[in-house]
């Protein structure tokens, strides 16, 4: 059996993209290895969002020549958003001639054809602009998927972006946003659950812009109402909000559906208002305080988590201050910071007030250690108190679960509680993890 080893960069819909991929590999005889020297088939889906993991994937997939030069029928194949940025396409053609395979996320689920034509020793090149769909239709669906997780599964509801924020390739590479039938993903939803699966996490550039593209009446809080009914079905998750596209009968679901759960991503990216218009995000700083406000009203003790970007083209000390503030003022409880990283053919690249990287690194130094106090001190006050907990599998420190406002725990208990709710008292609080001590298992 030949065996395929697949390395997977960037965000959800990536990951959720490499389990299509790893089910149509084992569907053509393929079985999947760790060891990069037994594999007939190395491929890398891709992420185009920040410089750091484009460099990583010309370092590894050079260093991989070698194997090649020693395993000649060796195929090496690079996939995901890099490939679809024209401009990255002919430098990977020019930098890494011994790559075998290139395909981009429209086409996926070409890729046992392409794969085959690679084996018969043809340099194969298929990357298309723009994924070729009809009304609701997702190339996706029927096609076998080889789940990460035996207890929670992501389930695609819109693929795409309009939204183009200046310093943002998503769109160029994702293409224009495209929603998915509701009954299609109540199906998708209902099999799951068939298979034992308790949660599922909703995905989406934008999950809050779900059915503005279909002829049907729908929306994303219709749909999470929906998707709320159905028997088994213990979780419902999502990512990503726009908060520009956050509206009440959204913050009403959240506070209504018992499936729901208390954690909402809502990505700010600035804390000052002049660089949210540069950023073309829609919103200013009052909007999204007022925002949070509301949120936290319909839902106390709901879990905010966030993305902010650190030196954006003219950000200013007192830019940055107005995002320390913003921090300070609505304490998420976690956030994933970025250094503004230019992407060829976004309109930030080309602003002329481009940040000294040095200006960067000492300003996301000192938001990181801010955001990190933050999160400690809410992780502390978790202590003494219990919580539900989705016991999702194994590690070295016992049994590893999620609570309902998605923070990790760890407890002892027997490996038959996997798949089930638990409730746990929280005895140790870190800035990232809980320990906890299990109590009573929900019928």
């Amino acid at each position: 059996m030949k065996k395929f080893y697949l390395k997977t960069m960037g965000c959800q819909m990536n990951d959720h993209d490499s389990e299509v991929i790893k089910g149509l590999l084992i569907s053509a005889g393929y079985s999947q290895t760790d060891e990069l020297e037994q594999a007939d088939l190395i491929l890398y889906n891709t992420c185009c969002v920040r410089e750091n993991p484009e460099r990583k994937v010309y370092g590894h997939i050079a260093s991989y020549k070698r194997l090649k030069e020693a395993k000649p029928n060796l195929i090496i194949g690079i996939c995901g958003c890099m490939t679809q940025q024209k401009g990255e396409l002919q430098s990977i053609l020019k930098q890494l001639p011994h790559v075998d395979l290139i395909f981009g996320t429209h086409n996926i689920h070409r890729l046992p054809e392409l794969l085959s034509r690679a084996e018969g020793g043809e340099k194969v090149v298929e990357v298309w602009d723009e994924a070729q769909y009809e009304e609701g239709q997702d190339f996706r669906d029927g096609l076998p998927v080889e789940r990460s997780h035996r207890v929670k599964a992501f389930v695609n509801i819109i693929y795409g972006c309009t939204n183009f924020c200046t310093y943002c390739i998503v769109p160029y590479v994702r293409g224009k946003e495209h929603s998915r039938l509701p009954e299609k993903i109540r199906e998708d939803v209902l099999q799951l659950v068939s298979e034992g699966y308790k949660e599922v996490t909703l995905l989406g550039q934008n999950v809050n812009a779900y059915g503005k593209d279909l002829q049907t009446q729908t929306s994303f809080s219709s749909l999470l109402a929906d998707l709320n009914t159905i028997p088994g079905l213990d979780r419902i998750r999502f990512t990503t909000s726009h908060p520009r596209d956050m509206g009440p009968d959204l913050i009403a679901a959240l506070a209504d559906l018992d499936k729901v759960c208390e954690h909402l991503h809502l990505p700010v990216q600035a804390g000052s208002s002049r660089l949210l218009q540069r950023m073309n995000r829609g919103y200013t700083r009052e909007y999204y305080l007022d925002l949070v406000q509301q949120v936290r009203k319909a839902v106390p003790g709901i879990s905010l988590t966030t993305d902010l970007i650190v030196g954006f083209p003219g950000e200013t000390e007192e830019d940055f201050q107005e995002t320390l503030s913003l921090v300070e003022e609505v304490r998420f409880d976690s956030a994933f910071t970025f250094i503004y990283s230019p992407r060829e053919g976004t309109p930030a690249a080309r602003f002329p007030d481009q940040v000294p990287e040095e200006v960067k690194k000492e300003r996301i130094y000192r938001l990181i250690d801010l955001q990190n106090r933050i999160s400690g001190e809410k992780m502390q006050k978790l202590v003494g108190t219990k919580q539900e907990l989705l016991v999702e599998g194994t590690s070295e420190q016992g049994l590893v679960g999620r609570t309902r406002t998605n923070r990790q725990v760890f407890f002892a208990g027997p490996e038959e509680l996997i798949g089930e709710l638990v409730t746990v008292e929280i005895t140790e609080a870190s800035t990232w993890t809980l320990l906890g001590k299990a109590g009573q298992t929900k019928a």
